[in-house]
Order: C-alpha cells, then sequence, then structure tokens
C-alpha cells in the first residue's frame, strides 16, 4: 500500500511549491545550511512515489482527481503507473541532492534564495507533468517547466550569453509547448476524453483517425523541442551557461527527458504506425551521431557532458520509436542508467570547477590525489556511461542492442546506436580520466576535496549506477518492467542478467563497441581538431539560425509597425473606419441577406421631427469653422438620441444618455480649450472625399445591420429570465440596475475602469500647458 495513501500524493506535488516560497527566507537566516532542511521536501516525496512500486509490481495502477474547472472538464487528476512513478522517483531523488549540492555550490551567493525558489519551482512543475492524467493540467505545467527553466538558465542575468541562453531555450521550447497544446486539444477530442488513463485505453481510435498525422505532427514537435533533438538540439549546449546545479538537474535527468516521456507516454495511442517507426528512429539516429560528433570538438568538460546529454536523447527517441518491445526495454534502462550517471557526472564536473578554478581539459590533471571522492565517482560515473560492467549502463547497451538487431531495419538502427555509444565511451573516458590521472597541472585554485553538499549527489548516484547493476534482475521487476508495460500498453516482464547468459549478437556488438571507443580515444585530439575544422568550413548552424530567424521577424515586426503605426490619428481613424465599414457590408454582400426598408413610412410627426433635428445637427457640425463650435453641435445627436429612449418609454435611459451628452461636450470643449490647435483643416480635398465616404458607408451599415435585428424574430428568453431572477437571485426590484450591477457586474466594474482611465487621461491633457507662439488668445481657444 502507499506509505500516505494515493491522495497524499497531492501533497507530494505541492511541497517543491511550498519549499519555493520557503528557500528565500530560510536562505536569509540559515545561508547555505538551508538546503539541508529544505532537501526534506523532495525526500518526502520520493518516499511517497517509492511506496507505490510493489503494488506497481503487480500490475496495480493508481489514480486521484480533484475538480479545477468543470465547466470546461479540466481536472486536477493524477495517474500513477510504471512509466510515472519511476520519472517522479528520478525527479525527487536526484532534486534531493540536486538541493543539497545548490547549497554547497552556491555557498555565500546572495541570491541562494532566489536560485532555490526558481529550483523548487521547476521541481513541482517538472512532477507536475509526469504524473497528471489530465492532458491540458499536463500543459500547463509543461509550460511552467519552460518558464521555470528559463528563470534558471538565466539566472546570471547581467551576462549577456545567459540571457541570450535563456531567451533561446525559452523560444525554441515554448513554441513547441503551443504546438504541443494543439496536439494534446485535438487528441483529447479524437479520442473522446482528456483524461490519459482514458485515452490510453481507447486503442486504435488515434491511429485510425483522420486526424492522426496531425496530431502526431503537433505532439513530436513539441517533444523534440523540449528533448532538443535535432535540428532543435542547440539550445541544450548553450543552457549550460546556467549554474552547473541547474545543468545537473534540468539538462541532465529531469526537463530535457520530459520529451522523451511524452513520446514513451503517447506511445500505445501514436506508436507503431509506419509514419512513427520512420520518424523517430531517423531522427533520434541523427541526433545520437551529432550529439557525440560535436562533443568530441568540446574542450570544456561542461559542453562535453551537454553533448552526449544531446546523444543521449536522440538513442531514446530512436529506440522508443521503433515501437520494438525489447528496444523499448533498453530504453527504459538507458534512460534510468543515463539519469543516475549524467547527474553524477555534471555534479563531478561542477566541483573540479568549484575547487580547481577551472573545467577546461587543457588546465586540469592528476586531481585523484586531492579530490578521491569526486575522482571515484567519476570513475563509476563513466564506467555506466562507457556501457562497462559491472554497472548498469553495461545491461542498458546489451538489451538496447538485442532490441535494435531484431527490429525492422535493424541493420541501421544499429549503426547508429553503435557508432554513437563508441562516441560516447570515447567521451566518458575523457570526462574521468583525463582530470583525475596523469601528470598533475597546475589550476587557478588549490585543488582539494568538495564539501559534504558538493559530494554527497555524485557519489551516491554514481553508487546507485553500480548497486542497480548488481541487483538488475530485481531493480528491473520492481521498476523498469512496469515502466515498459506502461509504454507498451501490456504486461511485459521480461528478466534481466547482469552478464549475458548467452553468446548473442548484442555481446558481439559490444565488444566492437568497445573497441571503437577505445581507437576514437586514443586518436581524440587529432579528431578534435578535425571536427572543428569541419565545422568550421561549414560555417553556418542551426544556432546562428536561431539567430537569423530572429532577427528576420524583429525587422518584420519594426517595419510593419512603421508602416501601422504613423503617429498619425487621421490615418488610424480611416483605418479603423474603414475596417469596420468592410466588416459590415462584406457579409451582406457574399450572403445577399439586405435588410427591408420597412416602417418608414409610418413614423409620427414627432419621430420626423426628431430625425430633422439629428440632421440639422449633422449638417452644423461638418459645416462649423472650429472644432471647438463642432463639438458643441454635436451634443444635438446625443440630445436627440435621448428624446427618441424618452418617447419609447425608457426615461432613466433618457436621463443617463442627456446627462452622458452634456457631460462629453463639457469635457471635450474644456480640453479642446487648452490644446493648441490649428483652426483650419489640413487634409486635401481627396482626403476629405475618402472620410466622407467612409462616414456614410459606416453609418448606411450599422443602420442596416439595425434594421436586420429589428426584422429577426423577438427572443424574450432574456428578458424573462431577468425579470424572473432579478428579485429572488439578486434582491432587486430596479431590472436594469441589477444587471448593470449584478448580472453584468465585472462588464460594470471594466467600464468604470474604461472611464477612470478616461479621466485621467483628461486630466493629463489639460494639465499641458501649450507654448506660447505669438497668437492671441481667442485664436489658441478655436
Amino acid at each position: 500500500m502507499p506509505l500516505f495513501g494515493v491522495e497524499a500524493t497531492f501533497w507530494a506535488l505541492l511541497g517543491p511549491f511550498v519549499a519555493a516560497a520557503l528557500s528565500p527566507i530560510l536562505a536569509k537566516t540559515l545561508k547555505h545550511n538551508a538546503s539541508w532542511l529544505l532537501a526534506i521536501i523532495p525526500a518526502l516525496a520520493f518516499l511517497q512515489f517509492l511506496s507505490f512500486v510493489p503494488g506497481l509490481a503487480e500490475g496495480q495502477t493508481y489514480k486521484a482527481s480533484l475538480e479545477w474547472v468543470p465547466t470546461f472538464n479540466v481536472n486536477f487528476s493524477i495517474y500513477l503507473d510504471g512509466l510515472s512513478v519511476v520519472f517522479a522517483l528520478l525527479i525527487s531523488g536526484i532534486g534531493t541532492f540536486i538541493t543539497l549540492y545548490a547549497g554547497g555550490y552556491l555557498k555565500g551567493h546572495e541570491n541562494l534564495g532566489q536560485f532555490l525558489s526558481y529550483l523548487f519551482l521547476f521541481m513541482g512543475a517538472m512532477l507536475g507533468v509526469v504524473v497528471a492524467d489530465n492532458v491540458i493540467t499536463l500543459f500547463v505545467y509543461w509550460e511552467l517547466t519552460s518558464i521555470t527553466s528559463f528563470l534558471l538558465i538565466g539566472f546570471d542575468h547581467l551576462r549577456r550569453a545567459s540571457r541570450r541562453s535563456a531567451v533561446q531555450a525559452l523560444v525554441v521550447t515554448g513554441g513547441g509547448g503551443l504546438a504541443l497544446m494543439a496536439g494534446l486539444i485535438l487528441a483529447g477530442y479524437q479520442g473522446g476524453s482528456f483524461e490519459m488513463s482514458e485515452l490510453l485505453n481507447s486503442g486504435d481510435v488515434l491511429r485510425e483517425s483522420p486526424y492522426y498525422t496531425a496530431i502526431f505532427i503537433l505532439v513530436v514537435l513539441g517533444a523534440f523541442t523540449k528533448s532538443a533533438q535535432f535540428p532543435f538540439h542547440f539550445w541544450l549546449p548553450n543552457a549550460m551557461e546556467a549554474p552547473t546545479p541547474v545543468s545537473a538537474y534540468l539538462h541532465s535527468a529531469t526537463m530535457v527527458k520530459a520529451g522523451v516521456y511524452l513520446l514513451m507516454r503517447m506511445h500505445p495511442v501514436l506508436g507503431g504506425t509506419e509514419l512513427w517507426m520512420t520518424v523517430l528512429p531517423i531522427f533520434g539516429g541523427i541526433t545520437l551521431l551529432v550529439g557525440t560528433i560535436l562533443g568530441i570538438r568540446q574542450t570544456d568538460l561542461k559542453l562535453v557532458l551537454a553533448y552526449t546529454t544531446v546523444a543521449s536523447l536522440g538513442l531514446l527517441v530512436m529506440l522508443t520509436g521503433t515501437s520494438d518491445q525489447i528496444a523499448i526495454q533498453g530504453a527504459v534502462l538507458y534512460l534510468f542508467a543515463h539519469s543516475l550517471f549524467k547527474g553524477s557526472l555534471f555534479m563531478v564536473v561542477g566541483t573540479v570547477d568549484h575547487e580547481s578554478g577551472t573545467r577546461d581539459l587543457h588546465r586540469v590533471g592528476g586531481l585523484f590525489s586531492a579530490m578521491p571522492i569526486t575522482g571515484t565517482a567519476a570513475v563509476l560515473s563513466a564506467l555506466s556511461m562507457a556501457g562497462l560492467p559491472p554497472l548498469i549502463g553495461f545491461v542498458a547497451k546489451e538489451v538496447l542492442y538485442d532490441g535494435t538487431w531484431y527490429t525492422t531495419n535493424g541493420g541501421l538502427w544499429t549503426a547508429f546506436a553503435v557508432l554513437g555509444n563508441a562516441m560516447m565511451f570515447a567521451l566518458a573516458a575523457t570526462v574521468a580520466i583525463k582530470p583525475f590521472f596523469g601528470a598533475k597541472l597546475k589550476t587557478p585554485k588549490a585543488a582539494h576535496e568538495g564539501t559534504v553538499l558538493l559530494i554527497a549527489g555524485s557519489i551516491t548516484l554514481a553508487v546507485l549506477g553500480l548497486v542497480a547493476g548488481a541487483f538488475v534482475a530485481s531493480v528491473g521487476h520492481q521498476l523498469l518492467s512496469p515502466m515498459t508495460s506502461a509504454i507498451l500498453g501490456q504486461p511485459f516482464d521480461k528478466e534481466l542478467h547482469l552478464f549475458p547468459t548467452y553468446l548473442s549478437p548484442a555481446l558481439y556488438l559490444s565488444v566492437a563497441t568497445i573497441g571503437l571507443g577505445i581507437i576514437i580515444f586514443m586518436y581524440m585530439d587529432r579528431l578534435r581538431v578535425i571536427v572543428a575544422d569541419v565545422l568550421r568550413t561549414i560555417g553556418w548552424g542551426p544556432d546562428k539560425g536561431f539567430d537569423q530567424v530572429l532577427e528576420a521577424i524583429i525587422r518584420f515586426a519594426t517595419t510593419l509597425t512603421q508602416m501601422v503605426q504613423t503617429g498619425s490619428m487621421v490615418t488610424y481613424m480611416r483605418a479603423t473606419f474603414t475596417v469596420i465599414a468592410l466588416m459590415l457590408f462584406v457579409p451582406m454582400i457574399l450572403t445577399g441577406n439586405w435588410p427591408k426598408l420597412e416602417g418608414l413610412g409610418s413614423l409620427h410627426v414627432y419621430e420626423w421631427f426628431i430625425a430633422a433635428i439629428a440632421v440639422i445637427g449633422v449638417y452644423a457640425v461638418l459645416t462649423a469653422r472650429y472644432r471647438v463650435t463642432a463639438i458643441v453641435l454635436l451634443g444635438i445627436q446625443g440630445f436627440a438620441v435621448a428624446l427618441i429612449y424618452l418617447l419609447f418609454g425608457a426615461p432613466d435611459l433618457s436621463f443617463t444618455q442627456f446627462m452622458v451628452e452634456t457631460l462629453s461636450v463639457v469635457i471635450l470643449a474644456l480640453v479642446m480649450t487648452r490644446l493648441n490647435l490649428k483652426p483650419t483643416d489640413a487634409r486635401s480635398s481627396r482626403g476629405k472625399a475618402f472620410d466622407i465616404s467612409i462616414a456614410v458607408l459606416c453609418g448606411a451599415g450599422i443602420s442596416m445591420l439595425l434594421m436586420s435585428i429589428v426584422q429577426l424574430p423577438f427572443d424574450p428568453t432574456l428578458s424573462e429570465f431577468f425579470t424572473q431572477y432579478s428579485r429572488t437571485i439578486a434582491h432587486g426590484r430596479n431590472i436594469v440596475n441589477v444587471i448593470l450591477v449584478d448580472f453584468r457586474g465585472f462588464d460594470t466594474i471594466g467600464e468604470i475602469s474604461v472611464v477612470m482611465v478616461t479621466g485621467l487621461a483628461v486630466l493629463a491633457l489639460i494639465r499641458v500647458r501649450p507654448k506660447s507662439n505669438g497668437n492671441s488668445n481667442t485664436e489658441k481657444n478655436r
């Protein structure tokens, strides 16, 4: 049974957000030691998720739900199966050590509390992504991971490179998130449910839907941008501008795997098609090779790890795309192993940088004697990354080779995997051997072992990789088989062994990988130069392309703004009323539904009299010489409308119209007398003709629209509703007042706000004192 019940998971999801609120307070009082206290929150969440493991191993799943926005069928619901729980364990477990590591790494930093707050916000968002059952809830958390990662990547906001990397990550992942939103909504409508657990049980409904291709493209765009698949891979290495705790957490163990999680989650309803098994393996395989090749070029240890992360994500996408059971089991194993060894290695590199003052391959060496615990963690994690026994990475490599070898197009996918893993082997050896062994180099700082906060996470994760390899059968049954079953959508429990029980192609491929990896490592320096020369010759890349796209968007926006926002009020008015005229007449022209000119002959004499007053007022406005005179005469039309309200039985509305019209005329006249306006109209004859035409069209169009509405059958439903409920619900006898202050209360607040802002603008204009230009006072007041 779960430790505190399924409903307690909601508290586990809320915990990181509580920690985010407490972090600035605790960091201010306890300094870096606050991380010890704050780490308790993700540790408790880890224990809560760990308590589900025995039930999951027996084939159970868990659900719980709270109403959130019931009107739109959006619930705050959670779904716990093998896939979501393993991800939640990695997020909360590694998050516990990252919290400690951040306290040690940023010890003495004035913004430590702020950093921890951002980190916990991200942790809460990521937990929400993997356990959310409702797809809308999942999307909300998904976008929150993009926002919080933007804050973390740009934490050192005074550096231009940090700001650029943060913006780049937000634009790429946020743009993919918009595509994902459309894909999830479309999938929900086609699958008949917005609950992921129900959608996954809909069988082939989505695969047989005419919108399958659209759903696939949108979902894949969201996943590819988040998990840095080619050609969107460039943002992840650039995100290494963030502090190392961010790199160790967001860009190795959690956020970048959100896209992989999404593909694995949607596999039961989107996978297995020709499109799925073609697009995902191709892009995943390309990403694997691009990541490892670009990693060879790097001399910054952190960037080496960043590019191998890109490569690993490509490998996971490729394996998931095969839809083969064994290949997907290999993906599950590799994902688990990668989270352990890559999180550890990032913390190792950060500790080396923190304690020696550099992470440049050419400036570090022989550090093992000064940093034995950090060096041990590096060696164990690198062995797992290289796929050597007895680490969990070795088992993952064997299983994934077994999967790719026998799947469709297995030769191509196996070739991708072998070549990519061989380069990964060489890069793992580079990270572990070069800094800690060989000749000792002089570093900017006298190297020494890190504090407990710095080394606790790296050594623990490294040892867990060793323990998981030694007890892989138990780990596989308890954790990884339920996860594989969730991805496949059917029970799967193949026993795992640390060492092969028989000679298989996977074993031979593994030996070939090791041999090729050793050769690449031996010629690493030469290959680094070759790769750098090739990339320099090519010149252009997606990273540069991103800048060019942004620059083009800015140029386009600037040009469009200059065209539209000319600074001329006359131009704005003409454009506005031209659009209004088109909106009024185009529908009538296209549909042929013109109003019937009925009832004009039955008007009474006093009605014709009121109409005549309005027409005279319009003529007077048009012939007025001065603007103030025109404003005063404009009130005639408002008074004419007020008389119509009075004659047709709406005295309160008529009184309101009289008051508003009077105040409008007085205020506008007062403003105009304070402004230095030219007494003549500067418009050309052509401009005047155009304005007259637009004015006539707008007036005629609105008149015909009103006539069309009046000629429709009257629907008394709304009137009856207000009449029936104004007294019983709103407790008011004046129906008009009740509508304004109760039924349309928010509209009234909005209108009051508009009036308030308008009043402030008028006040500002009144206070403007015109510059003296030698004109007489009379001329200024015109």
